[in-house]
């Protein structure tokens, strides 16, 4: 009970799940990173569709035909063809969509790439954010017991008569606003497990374990070395040079419309005549032909200047996108050194409010402190807390982002894990072996939640009720005298 009143999730049917396994698990099984890969099928169909255009085109055809003209007899006939044809000179585009095509192949696996580095980053924030939010639970419990305890130190001491009613008011409203932030600290930790067996596309009602805890480690890298690094390493900023190249290429296919378009063609052919005679005869052909529009009422011009302008917004996005992989670097960079020094500074104030929390409470044991102390040193050692949890997180995160910001490629394992695409629904993790031991497990899990709510509403319905009958005879026996 005490487990489940904490707000800790049963182990006994719990899945274990490092960070490494939840980035690597979320790599071969996301639906959305699933779907970026399917654009590297499209792109090859485009590849083979161009490719197709500049080979080899065979149709053949078959007609049957019936006639008849008056005072003759009727007149039927079958006639067969096969023919082909072989672009010889197409004034260089064929060649630019195929080579545009191969382009397009390699923009869109840097793009499922660069899909796998966000997603990792989005595993690691929600990764931290569950942990964070689980620790903060923690700090919570503690304000609650330790408001809890001191009411019950009041309300003897007013029973002794050395403390005013107002000090027992004051002190279960405290314990009612810290059951609220705890209440509240409880559902943050279980949407944010939610949010990460989402990522993971795993059973949504399986029970986690975390295993990975905060380790700080220094990030030794200067954010001008960074950035560079960033405009070498980003995926994204590939595929943009990537698209640059395309449109100079359908330049290239545009301006083809100026030039003439040579084409080979071979056919043979038979024609039957089934009634009333049944005589058959065969052909052959071959030719080489040329075509020029040598005058399209500047059709052709309007689609060069469409592609040079296309151009030049391809240009103009990749010194935009250049412009913005700057800005969130930075915005990283410095927003993760802020964290190093919060945590670096918290660590010590959690010590001084500790030490401030016990004055404050055995002063006012001993009758010499005020209610307004053990209220502010009790705030005060639940901002130190929280602030040095924040502090740790959000290096972690920030450190994340700047990784991701720089465009690092993943480790080999991941690598491994996503190139292992699954097609099942969710990955089984270890721990929930067995259908039945999932049920189980989520049982379990859903019991534990309801007997911790139930709890934390009749604690406080009874702590609220005894406080309020205690005022009201305080108060007839106020109006007595």
């Amino acid at each position: 009970m005490a487990v489940m009143l904490a707000g800790v999730p049963v182990q006994g049917n719990c899945a274990e799940l490092s960070l490494q396994q939840a980035i690597e698990t979320a790599l071969a099984q996301n639906t959305a990173l699933k779907v970026t890969r399917k654009g590297e099928d499209t792109a090859e169909a485009q590849l083979r569709e161009a490719k197709g255009s500049n080979g080899l085109s065979v149709e053949v055809s078959d007609s049957l035909s019936t006639g008849k003209v008056k005072g003759q007899e009727r007149n039927d006939s079958n006639s067969l063809n096969l023919s082909g044809s072989l672009p010889v000179y197409s004034g260089g585009k064929n060649q630019a969509n195929i080579k545009s095509g191969e382009i397009g192949v390699d923009a869109a696996r840097l793009t499922t790439e660069r899909e796998q580095e966000n997603l990792k980053l989005s595993v690691i924030k929600a990764y931290y954010d569950a942990l964070e939010a689980k620790k903060n639970i923690a700090v919570d419990q503690e304000s609650v017991d330790n408001y809890q305890a001191h009411l019950t130190n009041v309300q003897q001491l007013y029973s002794a008569g050395s403390k005013a009613k107002i000090d027992v008011l004051r002190s279960s409203v405290e314990l009612s606003n810290a059951r609220q932030t705890l209440i509240k600290a409880q559902n943050s930790y279980e949407v944010n497990l939610a949010n990460l067996r989402n990522l993971l596309n795993m059973d949504r009602e399986e029970p986690l374990t975390l295993t990975t805890d905060f380790s700080y480690e220094q990030f030794g890298v200067d954010m001008t070395d960074a950035i560079q690094y960033a405009y070498r390493s980003r995926k994204d900023l590939q595929v943009d040079d990537y698209t640059v190249k395309q449109k100079e290429l359908s330049i290239k296919a545009a301006r083809a419309g100026y030039l003439p378009s040579v084409s080979l063609s071979m056919g043979v052919g038979q024609s039957d005549d089934l009634h009333p005679s049944h005589e058959s005869s065969h052909n052959w052909s071959a030719g080489l032909g040329v075509n020029w529009n040598i005058f399209d009422s500047g059709v052709t011009k309007a689609q060069v200047d469409e592609a040079e302008t296309a151009l030049e917004v391809a240009r103009l996005n990749l010194r935009k996108d250049q412009e913005t992989v700057d800005l969130e670097l930075r915005t990283a960079y410095y927003n993760m050194r802020e964290a190093e020094l919060r945590f670096n500074s918290t660590s010590e104030a959690v010590h001084q409010a500790e030490e401030d929390y016990y004055i404050a409470r055995e002063k006012y044991r001993a009758g010499e402190g005020l209610m307004l102390d053990i209220i502010d040193a009790q705030l005060a050692l639940s901002t130190a807390k929280l602030n040095h949890i924040s502090a740790q997180y959000d290096y972690a995160r920030y450190k994340a982002e700047v990784e991701n910001a720089m465009g690092m490629a993943l480790t080999e394992s991941e690598q491994q894990a996503a190139a292992t695409v699954a097609e099942g629904p969710e990955l089984v993790l270890a721990g929930a072996e067995t259908e039945t031991e999932k049920a189980s497990a989520s049982e379990v899990s859903a019991a534990a939640t309801a007997t911790k709510s139930a709890a934390i509403e009749d604690e406080a319905g009874t702590a609220l009720s005894d406080t309020a009958e205690q005022v009201a005879d305080d108060l007839a026996a106020d109006e007595v005298k």
